[in-house]
């Protein structure tokens, strides 16, 4: 196996394994601790750590400890929200949040980079684009990354083990499900209760061990590596403050001004599937118990998305899968809001997740590509950037969806959207424009040799 794919593969099992146990305990946070809203409260205080941490500390710590050490001193903050679940109080999951907040934008940044980095360097060896191999590593990684949404929903199902008792679903319930929903008249049509602490805790020892598993796998197996670019440039000294503030300066370039929308939207969607589809749709309609299938279908289609626009951005490049993923939630946008959920068409409310699944496949695969082609010379700050953007879509969207109705948060979606594929589009453009500047400048060269030749 060759050396580029095998740090692959130990990426991203590394976080097969912590995300298991990380998504699972995400979407369990306001069940299992409804008391005063403290699981609520724990997820706004951990995506407010995720801003905090994507303004400043992505560079400094790739540039201080690298790429491998980066992702294994950030796994160690998943695992403490994972041990602070053990006695889960206000004490002990809001500092934890904080904790996972300050490490997530860092995990992220320094995985980006190091594929990149990986791809970049494969490319060169064996005499390949690129972006192409770029996109092939991406495509593998989010292959076994998004199966995490598979596993987590499996175990805490299979331990929970408890099927609740589902009441008769009323006409009246049904007639406020969907983008009719503004948080009045839903109601669980379960009565669900709170699993023996027994249970809890084995389902936290499962998901704490996952997460050890993940640090050692990293730190025992991940290669580190070097940016041979900036080697090529000299290993020179930046001030603290010039490093820290590398995000900021990013900004400075209009490309980057103009792609803050993609990862905006990106936390947005994520945020509306994970937070109204699962409630406004499935659970008012199907029952609670429909959750974590549903959510396995998205996993799953997303998982095998990614690896199948990996392969195939190669042959049809990247615009056209821009356009495949904007199609799709445009149209599943406009479908919810004109749909009425009801238990009698039972496929739909998978066929829209797995739509949306295949959608956000491409957010998640070509964002990351797109980044690190655009931004090569800058990759830390850029997935930096990109973090920080996509943080506070997450954060707006939890923000909002206490008091707007479905329907206004899927006209929200559709504009964001829109706008950012606009925005796109002009980067495309302006990239298309600077590659043919660069063309004409190289043909030009050889011409005026000629004449000085001749002139001599």
């Amino acid at each position: 196996m060759e050396r580029g794919l095998r740090n692959v593969l130990v990426v991203s099992f590394g976080f097969l394994l912590l995300f298991t146990a990380y998504g699972g305990l995400q979407s369990l946070q306001s069940s299992l601790y409804s008391e005063e809203g403290l699981g609520v409260t724990a997820l706004s205080t951990l995506y407010g750590g995720v801003l905090l941490s994507s303004m400043f500390l992505p560079p400094l710590l790739i540039k201080k400890f690298g790429c491998k050490w980066t992702i294994v001193l950030s796994m160690c903050c998943y695992v403490a929200f994972s041990l602070g679940n053990f006695y889960a109080s206000w004490y002990t999951l809001i500092p934890t949040s904080i904790v996972l907040g300050l490490g997530a934008a860092p995990l992220w940044s320094a995985q980006c980079t190091y594929l990149t980095i990986m791809g970049n360097a494969q490319a060169e060896k064996v005499g390949k684009v690129g972006r192409d191999v770029v996109n092939q590593y991406f495509g593998i990684f989010f292959l076994i990354f998004q199966s995490s949404g598979v596993w987590g929903n499996l175990i805490s199902s299979l331990v929970f083990g408890q099927t609740p008792t589902q009441e008769a679903i009323s006409e009246e319930q049904l007639l406020s499900c969907g983008a009719r929903d503004c948080l009045t008249a839903t109601a669980s049509t379960n009565s669900t209760q709170r699993p023996s602490q027994t249970l809890i805790s084995t389902l936290l020892g499962i998901y704490a061990g996952s997460g050890v598993l993940a640090v050692l796998l990293v730190a025992v197996f991940l290669e580190p590596i070097r940016d041979a670019q900036q080697e090529g440039e000299g290993e020179k000294e930046s001030p603290f403050w010039f490093t820290l503030l590398s995000s900021f300066r990013l900004l400075r370039d209009k490309r980057l001004r103009l792609l803050v929308l993609l990862p905006v939207y990106s936390g947005f969607e994520q945020a509306f599937l994970a937070g109204d589809y699962t409630r406004s749709y499935t659970t008012c309609a199907l029952g609670i118990q429909f959750v974590g299938y549903v959510m396995i279908c998205f996993s799953a289609t997303n998982a095998l998305c990614s690896l199948l626009y990996g392969r195939l951005s190669q042959h049809t490049g990247r615009i056209a899968l821009y356009a495949l993923g904007a199609v799709t939630h445009l149209s599943c946008s406009i479908a919810l809001l004109l749909w009425r959920p009801d238990p009698r068409q039972l496929a739909v409310f998978f066929v829209f997740s797995g739509l949306w699944g295949m959608a956000d496949a491409v957010w998640q695969t070509q964002n990351n590509v797109l980044y690190g082609v655009l931004f090569e010379k800058d990759k830390e700050a850029a997935f930096a950037n990109y973090r920080l953007w996509e943080a506070l879509g997450f954060t707006v969207a939890f923000g909002y969806s206490t008091f707007l109705c479905v329907s206004t948060k899927l006209y929200i979606l559709l504009g964001v959207l829109s706008l950012a594929m606009v925005a796109y589009g002009t980067v495309e453009h302006l990239e298309a424009q600077s590659l043919a500047r660069s063309a004409a400048t190289e043909q030009k060269k050889p011409a005026e040799e000629a004449v000085m030749e001749t002139a001599m």
